[in-house]
């Protein structure tokens, strides 16, 4: 897999898809130039801004800005502070209240705000400033606010500058083309605290130390794009976060580097491996004899670490990510033994390079679970400490490193959550997922134990900080479409000590969905669920479907539903047959949401009547005699079993059909396709298996389900497959005749 310097490519950690970006708005008009150079009055008789002095410096163009909330991806809040005035801007979502902050770097002296609005501007706001990102004073109030360009002269000082907007001039959010605060300052970037990077102590008693001081990695794994760190770092920093996790290291780390370090935070800086990323992953090497792979990994991680060695974010290197479990995916036996040693002993030889190259910063390795420490004791000494990926079972890690007489530290580089390979099937047969509530207590509990391993277990990355709003974005994420959640309130609660004062998320319990196991394809079933919000903030609801198990599409697609009151939903199916996953999701107004799933099995719609066709003969222009799941027999497609099929040869055109034994007084046909359907068929009536009339024809199916009203009488049922919706050839699971 290609080396990123932010995504995970682990392959049981479920993939997560780009969050959705939001739309332009339409109808909207520009404001003029003329407008943008106007200076415009408030409640407080704004005045000409003074002339800029020397102590009077653009201090925010291009440092991390955040906002509560962007209409999309292409209105963040980096745009507001890009120093372009008409071609780029912030815009929030439609409601009250909404902020953006920038980060200057440094405490500031500061004298002037000069925010030039685009239409949607704010009526009433206030310019306030903070030390901390958390604690904000109020410099000046706007309370009748009219667009156009506001100069505000300030008084005060702070690192961190907002607009807080509390009531909007219209319909539409905030936005601004540019937000500026003016002052002076010493400095604008002040690096992460520097020095050099120790395991230091003894066995049992160890402690990292950076810049020879105490350091307990307090870290997330890193979710976003490179250019989106200055956006989404401050509010890592604010959760008490001073570590982020990678897995690749190359030419693009350096803007996410420089970023961290804006913001007081360190780097673990990966380095990827094949076969990287556990059970699934892709990619073989044989670390046994490929001399060419090992050499050229060896090179290209040294100009890495040679770049990035004395950058006041690097905290240390970490090379590869479970591939010691991911070798059983290329090998086996005695060979899989040698492989692993193999591959041990190349992060050796990696360790001794980076260590030869930059003695400043500790070297690791990470792999799932313990089982890949005995390899790490046996053949690679040189690594500082040792690393693991581990997810419900995190507190059994102890016992482990007991029973191994393992004589290094270790940082837990993922944990959190129970994962998907981790609990029981649900009454559908799927992984059963844990509630909000479980999986925020799972974060508490993976951060108990592991500070519970006094002077061995020296912190933790927890997984995951991602946007993404999918099947695995609602499983790990901590802000999936940007929105916190009850886990990211639980994270804050462990590394910053208190969430005191914060609006916290809608709490959900009780989900329940019916029928659970018998939803008609299109028609509507029930969803309920309790919902409290501890601030009593009004809470508004979406819910959402996930194909993941029907379908392999891990998208969150917003369902047909409507309220029926009192925390119940009516929710139509989908067409297509198989087990879905069905979220609620509840909304807080600040920023917050709580996220609730079941899954649920939809099944072929109840038809009126006794399906002659069960278990009748059935013959068919081909069928396919063994690939995966077949022999796929026309016999399947009338078993009465939705799980077995027919299935033809990849060829056009193809047929099937059934002997009803007698002529029978036919009401409706069901055709329940399998994703391998046909586009165009006709369906075919005969009471002699010699002369056909065709009663139905379509060029424009679908697959899923097909329910055809036949109203004659016959003993031959045939369907003539003239068009493949697929690459493949036909394939039905049942053929139901009813009369």
């Amino acid at each position: 897999m290609p080396v990123s310097s932010q995504h995970p490519p682990g392959a049981h950690v479920f993939r997560p898809l780009p969050a959705v970006s939001g739309r332009p708005r339409a109808g909207r008009r520009l404001v003029s130039l003329t407008a943008l150079g106007a200076l415009v009055a408030s409640s407080l008789t704004l005045l000409a801004a003074p002339g800029a002095t020397a102590a009077d410096t653009l201090l925010s163009q291009g440092r991390p800005a955040t906002a509560s909330s962007a209409e999309g991806d292409g209105y963040s809040a980096a745009a507001a502070v890009d120093g372009n005035l008409t071609g780029t801007r912030w815009a929030s979502r439609w409601s009250d209240p909404q902020w953006i902050q920038v980060d200057l770097g440094a405490s500031a002296n500061l004298s002037r705000a000069v925010l030039t609005w685009e239409s949607a501007y704010g009526k009433s706001y206030e310019i306030q400033a903070s030390d901390n990102g958390t604690d904000w004073r109020t410099l000046r109030t706007v309370t009748q606010g009219d667009g156009g360009t506001d100069d505000l002269t300030l008084s005060g000082s702070g690192r961190y500058v907002r607009m807080l907007g509390t009531a909007r001039a219209g319909g539409y959010g905030y936005s601004l083309w540019e937000f500026q605060v003016y002052g002076s300052t010493g400095t604008t970037t002040p690096p992460a605290s520097g020095g050099a990077v120790k395991v230091t102590g003894s066995q049992g008693n160890w402690q990292l130390q950076a810049g020879g001081q105490p350091y307990t990695v307090k870290g997330l794994t890193w979710g976003p794009s490179v250019a989106d760190a200055p956006k989404y770092l401050p509010d890592v920093k604010s959760m008490g976060v001073n570590t982020i996790r990678t897995w690749g290291t190359d030419g693009s780390t350096k803007p996410l580097l420089d970023s961290a370090a804006a913001n007081g935070i360190r780097i673990i800086n990966g380095f990827w491996l094949q076969p990287g990323g556990g059970p699934g992953s892709g990619g073989c090497v044989n670390y046994v004899t490929d001399t060419t792979y090992k050499n050229n990994s060896l090179a290209e991680f040294a100009k890495w670490v040679d770049a990035y060695k004395t950058h006041p974010a690097t905290l240390m290197w970490n090379v590869g990510n479970e591939s010691v479990l991911g070798l059983q995916n290329c090998y086996s036996g005695t060979e899989l033994e040698a492989q692993r040693n193999a591959y041990t002993t190349f992060v050796n030889d990696v360790a001794k390079k980076i260590h030869s190259i930059d003695p400043d910063h500790p070297v690791t390795s990470t792999d799932a679970w313990t089982g890949a420490w005995p390899y790490y004791k046996r053949n690679a000494p040189d690594l500082d400490l040792y690393s693991m990926n581990s997810y419900g079972d995190v507190c059994n890690v102890q016992r482990d490193w007991v029973a191994g007489g393992y004589t290094k530290p270790y940082i837990i580089t993922e944990t959190g959550p129970a994962g998907e390979w981790e609990v029981a099937n649900d009454a559908n047969g799927v992984p059963d997922q844990k509630t909000d509530v479980q999986t925020a207590a799972g974060y508490t509990d993976a951060w108990n134990c592991i500070t519970a391993h006094r002077g061995v277990a020296l912190g933790a990355t927890m997984f995951h900080y991602g946007t993404e709003h999918d099947f695995g974005g609602i499983w790990f994420n901590l802000v999936p479409g940007g929105f916190k959640r009850l886990s990211y309130y639980a994270v804050k609660r462990a590394y910053a000590g208190s969430t005191a004062g914060d609006n916290t998320p809608p709490v959900i319990s009780n989900m329940t969905v019916s029928p659970a196991s018998a939803a008609p394809a299109g028609k509507e079933f029930t969803v309920r669920a309790d919902v409290r919000d501890p601030d009593n903030d009004p809470v508004t609801y979406k819910v959402f479907l996930s194909g993941n198990y029907a379908t392999g599409d891990k998208a969150l697609v917003e369902a047909a539903w409507r309220s029926t009151g009192n925390g119940t939903f009516a929710v139509t199916a989908p067409e297509k047959l198989g087990v879905w996953k069905v979220y609620i999701r509840a909304e807080d107004g600040h920023g917050n949401a709580g996220f609730e799933t079941k899954s649920v099995r939809v099944v072929a719609p109840p038809v009126d009547g006794t399906n002659v066709a069960l278990n009748k003969p059935a013959t068919a222009s081909s069928s396919q005699a063994a690939y995966g799941d077949c022999p796929c027999t026309p016999a399947n497609a009338v078993d009465g079993n939705p799980v077995t099929r027919w299935a033809s040869d990849w060829s056009d055109p193809q047929s099937i059909q059934v002997d009803l034994g007698s002529r029978t007084a036919l009401r409706t046909l069901q055709l329940q396709w399998d994703p391998a359907f046909a586009s165009s068929y006709e369906v075919q009536l005969s009471d002699d298996n010699a002369t056909w009339r065709t009663v139905y024809t379509t060029t424009t199916g679908n697959g899923d389900i097909d329910t055809v009203t036949l109203g004659q009488t016959a003993r031959h049922v045939r369907l003539v497959l003239k068009a493949r919706g697929t690459g493949w050839g036909y394939s039905l699971h049942e053929i139901g005749v009813y009369a």
